[in-house]
């Protein structure tokens, strides 16, 4: 392989992953390629990046990162239970999403994650927290990044980032 292909600062990436809990259960797949400019702000976990420095086209890399390397710790505070009927009806079910502005407006996603007894719990936390997970990667291609690439510098979709 050229060296074109080998994955260091300003190359163009493009990946394709799952994401594996400790006992191997598949957490979530992407098999829609992600891309971004290595080196950049790409908002690609830094573990995750420089574990793919100097890998290559067709590399398959994988990545186990603790909670606090990963999606932080699970935060209970971030989790509240009310009673369902004063919760609108648009939110009774479970995966359903409510945005929260607090008084900074600072916006925060919150899921109903249990609906049990009368009351619904919503989880502020990234579904991820709390967990070691593995990010089973694979190099779908390398190249040198464009100009216009490189100036933007960021990567076309941030599911990298717990943030």
């Amino acid at each position: 392989m050229s060296d074109t292909t080998i994955i260091k600062k300003d190359r163009y990436v493009s990946l394709t992953y799952t994401i594996t809990d400790t006992s191997g259960e598949i957490l979530e797949r992407i098999d829609l390629p992600i891309q971004y400019i290595h080196g950049r702000d790409s908002q690609v976990i830094e573990n995750i990046e420089k574990a793919l420095e100097g890998k290559q086209q067709g590399d398959l890399v994988n990545v186990s990162l603790s909670a606090e390397e990963g999606f932080g710790e699970h935060q209970e505070e971030l989790t509240f239970t009310d009673d369902v009927e004063n919760v609108p009806p648009q939110f009774h079910q479970i995966g359903a999403e409510v945005e929260f502005k607090n008084d900074r407006g600072e916006v925060k996603i919150f899921r109903v994650v249990k609906i049990e007894d009368g009351k619904l719990t919503v989880d502020g936390n990234h579904p991820f927290a709390g967990k070691t997970i593995t990010y089973n990667i694979k190099v779908n291609e390398v190249r040198d990044a464009r100009s216009e690439e490189r100036r933007v510098g960021k990567e076309c979709r941030s599911r990298w980032s717990p943030y």
